[in-house]
C-alpha cells in the first residue's frame, strides 16, 4: 500500500512538473521582463573594427540589448509572446505588450539589420541565436493579435536577412561542431528548421535537409556516457536526434535512431540530470539548460512515437522536475536566460 501511495504522489509530482498553469506563466513572464531592458551587465561579443564602433549595448542593438547579451535577449522576447499568447490573462499583459513594441519597432530591427550587414560580423550570434530570431518570428507570424502582427512585419527583414545566411553558411561547413554550447550544428538547424515548414521557406527547407544529412547520416552509437561536459546546456547527442527526427521519413528515422542511441530504446533507459554545485556561477548553472534541453528532446521522442519510445516522458520530467525551481532563485547567472528554456521544455511536453 505504501508503494502504491508513493507511486501516485510521484505521478501527481510529475504532471504538475509538466503543466504550465497561469501561476507558473506569470512567474517565468517576470524574468525576461525584468532584464529585456536592463543594459548591464552585458556581455556583446562584438569585433570591433576600429575604435568608431565603441558604443554601449544599447546603441548597437536597440531591440536586443538586455538580458545580458544578444541571444539570450531575443529568447526572452520569445518567452513573453509565447506566454501573451498561450495565456490571455497574464498579470503583467499590457507591460509586456509596451516593451515588445518598444524593442521591435521598425526602426531598431533597422539597426539590427545594419549591424548584421557589417562585413566584420557575418558570423555574429552563427547559429544559436540566428536560430531563436526565427523562433521568435514564428511565435509572432502565428499570434492573431494585430500587434503581434505588426511586430512580426517589423522584425522580418532581419529574418530573411538570417534565413539567407544560413543558406550560405551551412554548405561551408564541412564538420559539424558536435559541442554542448552555443555553436551546437544540430541545435542552430532545428528552429530554423521549424521556421522554414512554418514559413514554406523552401530554399531555406533544404539547405537545412541537404546539410544535415551530409553531416549526419552516416552517424552512430552517439557516445551518450561523454555527457555532459563541466558547461554544457544543450545535449550533443540529443540535439542531433532533435534535427534528424524533423528532417527524416519516420521509419527512415527510427532505423537511424537504433543505430544512433540504441541504449534508448529500453524500457530501463535511465540518464541522471546534470547537477549544478554553484549557481552563482555563470557557467556552472549552464547545466539547468542542459536538463531542459533534454527534457524537450525527449519529450519530442515519446509523442511522436509512444510506442517504441513512449518511456522517455518519465526521464523528461524527470530533467525538467530537477532544474524547475532553479529558475527562480534570483541569481542574474540563470533567470536572465533559464525561462525560456523551461518554456520550450513545456513547449514539447505532452
Amino acid at each position: 500500500m505504501k508503494r502504491m501511495l508513493l507511486s501516485i504522489l510521484l505521478i501527481s509530482a510529475f504532471a504538475s512538473a509538466q503543466e504550465l498553469t497561469l501561476e507558473r506563466a506569470n512567474g517565468l513572464a517576470g524574468l525576461p521582463l525584468k532584464c529585456m531592458q536592463q543594459e548591464y551587465p552585458n556581455k556583446l561579443s562584438q569585433l570591433l573594427a576600429d575604435s568608431t564602433e565603441l558604443a554601449g549595448p544599447k546603441v548597437l542593438h536597440p531591440a536586443f540589448y538586455g538580458c545580458f547579451d544578444w541571444h539570450s535577449s531575443v529568447h526572452g522576447h520569445w518567452s513573453l509572446v509565447y506566454l501573451l499568447k498561450h495565456f490571455p490573462d497574464l498579470d503583467r499583459r499590457e507591460e509586456i505588450i509596451g516593451k515588445l513594441k518598444t524593442n521591435l519597432s521598425a526602426e531598431n530591427i533597422a539597426q539590427e539589420v545594419a549591424y548584421f550587414n557589417k562585413k566584420h560580423e557575418k558570423s555574429y550570434e552563427r547559429t544559436y541565436g540566428w536560430a531563436w530570431l526565427l523562433k521568435l518570428q514564428q511565435e509572432l507570424d502565428t499570434y492573431n493579435e494585430p500587434f503581434a502582427k505588426q511586430l512580426a512585419a517589423n522584425l522580418q527583414p532581419l529574418t530573411n536577412l538570417l534565413a539567407e545566411r544560413y543558406i550560405e553558411f551551412l554548405p561551408k561547413l564541412n564538420y559539424a561542431l558536435r559541442v554542448g554550447t552555443h555553436s551546437n550544428t544540430a541545435f542552430g538547424m532545428s528552429f530554423a528548421w521549424d521556421y522554414a515548414v512554418h514559413a514554406r521557406h523552401t530554399a531555406l527547407q533544404n539547405s537545412i535537409r541537404d546539410n544535415a544529412l551530409r553531416l549526419f547520416k552516416n552517424d552512430e552509437n552517439c557516445p551518450f556516457g561523454w555527457e555532459p561536459s563541466g558547461t554544457d546546456f544543450l545535449s550533443p547527442c540529443l540535439e542531433e536526434i532533435g534535427i534528424m527526427q524533423r528532417i527524416m521519413p519516420k521509419d527512415e528515422f527510427l532505423k537511424w535512431l537504433k543505430d544512433f542511441a540504441p541504449a534508448i530504446f529500453s524500457k530501463k533507459y535511465d540518464w541522471e540530470p546534470g547537477k549544478v554545485s554553484d549557481r552563482e556561477d555563470g557557467h556552472l548553472v549552464h547545466l539547468d539548460g542542459l536538463n531542459f534541453s533534454r527534457a524537450w528532446n525527449f519529450y519530442r521522442l515519446a509523442k511522436e512515437y509512444p510506442k517504441q519510445l513512449g518511456h522517455l516522458s518519465v526521464l523528461a520530467d524527470k530533467h525538467l522536475t530537477y532544474s524547475l525551481p532553479a529558475i527562480v532563485d534570483g541569481n542574474y547567472e540563470g533567470e536572465h536566460w533559464l525561462a525560456s528554456f523551461a518554456l520550450h521544455a513545456f513547449e514539447e511536453a505532452p
